[in-house]
This record gives C-alpha cells, structure tokens and sequence, in this order.
C-alpha cells in the first residue's frame, strides 16, 4: 500500500484489515476484494489468510548430526573472534590481561579449526553411511557396473575351463 493509498484508508489498524488470498482480485486501488463466488465482499468482512504460505525448498535440509556439528562449529568461531578482539583491544590498552587473551585465543584458533574439520567429517560420513543420491550419468556407477561385468566374465570363463577339465578327466581310464 503506497502513502497515497494510506492517506486514504479508514482507521483500521493492520491486524484487522482483510488480507488478500493469492488468486483472488481486488483490493488494488481501493476496490474491495472479490470472492470466490464472483461477490464484491466489503471492509467489514474478515477474510482468511494464512500465516505463511509454504515453499519448496531449494536445497535439502542438513543432516541433523551435521547440523549439530555446524552450529558447535558457529559457537565456537564466534567466542573465537570475541577472543582475539579483547585480545587485541587488551594489547592495545598495555593492560595485564594482554598475554592470557592472546594464548587463550590461539587456543580457541585451534579449537575452532577443528570444529570446521568436525563439519566436513561428519557430513562426509554422513553421506558415506547413508548415501548420496547418485545419478545415472555418475562416473563411479558406471566404473561399478563395468567392473561388475568384468567379474561376471571371469567367474564364467573359470566356470567353463573347470567344466572342460572335467569333461576331459571322466574320459581318461586312468588318472595319473
């Protein structure tokens, strides 16, 4: 709603103006909104709208064991910074408190380089444990597939040979 339309508008605070329900039309322009059935409804008339509307995602949600690991992984890069700020700012000052802060904070440095490493193992491990959605077009599916039809040659050419030594040996009226 521009200032034009709100000069204009009755006192009617924003909780009790009627809201507009995608696909209908009106109240553009100061004409009341139009029902589902064609009739105009007026201000009075509360209409339905819900809160939110939902929408796709665009990416799949994290894994919640990789979430967990990215929030500890946040905490822990955000005392970090805090750290090295109040350790500068204590270098700055000439104060006592300087050294402690500054050991602490390459402390912290360390700990936080293993919290992002924590991350990316786990969501590593997670996708190994649980599967990653493979395509078709996948270069190790089709490595797989070819070494699978590899062994399936080989497993029937020693099928065959062990077959023939077979064949060959009931023939013979002594065996050596």
């Amino acid at each position: 709603m521009g200032t034009a339309e709100r000069r204009g508008a009755p006192e009617v605070g924003v909780a009790e103006r009627p809201a507009r329900i995608p696909g209908q039309v009106g109240p553009e322009h100061g004409l009341p909104a139009r029902t589902p059935g064609g009739v105009r409804a007026g201000r009075q008339q509360a209409e339905y709208r819900p809160l939110w509307v939902e929408e796709p995602a665009k990416r799949r949600r994290m894994a919640d064991p990789v979430r967990t690991a990215a929030v500890r992984a946040v905490l822990v890069i955000a005392v970090t910074l805090i750290q090295a700020m109040v350790a500068f700012l204590c270098t700055l000052a000439g104060s006592w408190a300087a050294f402690p802060m500054v050991i602490s904070s390459v402390a912290s440095t360390v700990v936080a380089t293993w919290a992002v490493v924590d991350v990316w193992v786990t969501r590593q491990v997670w996708n190994q444990r649980y599967g990653v959605v493979s395509e078709p077009s996948s270069t190790a599916r089709q490595l797989r597939r070819e070494r699978r039809a590899a062994r399936r040659r080989e497993r029937t050419a020693r099928r065959d040979q062990a077959r023939i030594a077979r064949r060959a040996g009931a023939k013979r009226l002594s065996h050596p």
